[in-house]
């Protein structure tokens, strides 16, 4: 079973993003007394949107893969399903902490809650 990023997914993030960084930017302009507090609006949107179209193709890359009892991702990553302590979401990624603390972000879910039920389905007995 494959874990795939999503398109839409990681789209509507940037969105999301983009508008936390439009209000910020505009607030700390307005903090600042400039004339000019629209600009922060400018600087969030162009910002977001050129972080998200340069990282795009690399992000929609990752891919985890469940195999064995072992959750494989990216720059071979290797997580054994009984070393899972935990399975969260966050967002539109699935946050994996194994028992020795390392945490993992399964990014761009389109259904988070999903993917958790797949992993757990897959844990061992007793592990849940």
């Amino acid at each position: 079973m494959t874990f795939t990023p999503d398109r839409a997914t990681y789209i509507r993030t940037h969105w999301i993003m983009a508008a936390i960084a439009m209000a910020l930017g505009m607030a700390i302009l307005w903090a600042l007394g400039n004339a000019h507090v629209w600009t922060g609006a400018i600087g969030g949107l162009a910002a977001v949107a050129l972080r998200g179209w340069y990282l795009m193709d690399e992000e929609l890359g990752h891919a985890w893969r469940l195999e064995d009892g072992v959750l494989a991702g990216p720059g071979e990553r290797r997580v054994p399903l009984d070393q899972v302590e935990k399975i969260r979401a966050i967002g539109a990624a699935v946050q994996i902490v194994t028992k020795t603390g390392d945490k993992h972000l399964i990014k761009f879910q389109a259904d988070p809650q999903a993917t958790i039920a797949r992993i757990e389905a897959a844990r061992p007995r007793g592990q849940e």
